[in-house]
């Protein structure tokens, strides 16, 4: 039988990863991370990521210990690194500090770890080092992260809002607003923790939206603004376009456009990212999302519609769904949130593992991952 946890090692750690989702939204490239220092029972230093990823976890909390790191206990949800990048290994930090025992949730996937590499730093310095401690919990936190060291894309988490009967408007187009104001604000502290959030041309033409987190306190944490446009649509005053100065607006097309027309929205701060097109002249999504990992992003929020969604189910990329419906009937004639993709075999469907239903105001809202 395997030893049992010690209870203490349970809460610290969990601790750990609820600090690291401090961090979601705001630290890419680097994974989000929490730390915890714990000495006699007690804790005696916090950390998680900083903005823009720096400084880590491990060194925020070895700075708030102090000298009290000495022979202490660190719960850590990914592994410490121990590679030289634009700061220096936490490997060192720790050893330097007299951390005496790490227990860490994951091991981290980057080939610069070497698998395993931190852990191995510590155990040649003498370090008691457990491995896998609440690891499930600690791999959602880093899903897009991890997703991104192992195939190059990012998490992509769909975001819907619809009737109970699965539409996001009338036959008309009216759609403003199907659920309330408390399953909106949701919506927005959604934003507040991806780095990117993505809509196709035709949301972006209909709406002109801003795409921003508007909620007291979190203006400053806004996500990239990313669009698909295969023919460069987007017009250069547009509320997306004409404030990318202040909240960067990417912009993936197809490939072979004329400097002329890429030149209308770079000047007004648009970035362009060019990618091959599928058989209907759209976007190819693996390529877009390959894209927008070799450009550092761990988690896209996708507000697109119907058409972008089933593409998304389509191409199998979509990882979480969040599901937000209204206690109301609009009929078939509505606009559906999934158009057809061509499913005619139930083994074929799409299958998510519910995670979790919310009451936000009238409206529920569900939570679904991909299978494992």
């Amino acid at each position: 039988m395997a030893p049992e946890t010690d209870p203490a090692d349970l809460h610290h750690m969990a601790v750990a990863v609820s600090l690291a989702r401090r961090a979601l939204g705001r630290c890419w490239p680097n994974p989000a991370v929490g730390c915890v220092v714990a000495k006699d029972g007690a804790v005696i230093a916090r950390g998680w990521t900083q903005p823009g990823g720096r400084p880590h976890a491990e060194t925020v909390a070895i700075a708030d210990a102090g000298a009290a790191a000495q022979g202490a206990t660190m719960y850590v949800s990914l592994e410490p690194c121990c590679h030289h990048g634009k700061t220096g290994p936490c490997t060192d930090e720790i050893i330097a500090a007299g951390i005496s025992r790490v227990v860490a949730a994951l091991e981290d996937p980057d080939p610069r770890v070497r698998g395993g590499g931190g852990f191995d730093r510590l155990r040649d310095a003498g370090i008691s080092v457990v491995i896998g401690l609440l690891a499930d919990r600690a791999g959602e936190a880093v899903q897009g992260y991890l997703l991104r060291q192992t195939t190059g894309r990012p998490a992509v988490t769909l975001k819907l809002a619809s009737t109970l009967d699965g539409r996001i408007a009338t036959q008309t187009g009216e759609s403003q607003w199907i659920t309330g104001s408390p399953a909106r604000a949701r919506a927005h502290a959604l934003r507040a923790s991806h780095d990117a959030i993505l809509v196709g041309i035709g949301t972006a033409l209909r709406d002109d939206p801003s795409l921003t987190c508007r909620l007291p306190g979190l203006g400053d944490q806004s996500p990239v603004r990313v669009v698909l446009d295969s023919r460069l649509r987007l017009g250069s005053d547009c509320t997306l376009a004409s404030t990318a100065g202040t909240v960067p607006t990417w912009v993936v097309t197809r490939i072979g456009h004329s400097a002329e027309a890429r030149l209308r929205l770079e000047r007004a701060g648009v970035e362009i990212i060019e990618v091959p097109v599928d058989a209907a002249g759209h976007p190819q999504l693996n390529a877009a999302f390959q894209a927008l990992g070799d450009r550092g992003l761990t988690r896209v929020l996708v507000e697109g519609g119907g058409t972008v969604a089933s593409a998304l189910f389509k191409a199998n990329l979509v990882d979480r769904i969040v599901w937000a419906r209204a206690p109301a009937v609009i009929g078939g004639d509505g606009v559906p949130a999934v158009a057809g993709f061509g499913i005619s075999a139930l083994e074929d469907k799409r299958r998510f593992h519910r995670t979790g239903v919310t009451r936000a105001g009238d409206d529920l809202v569900e939570t679904y991952s991909r299978p494992s």
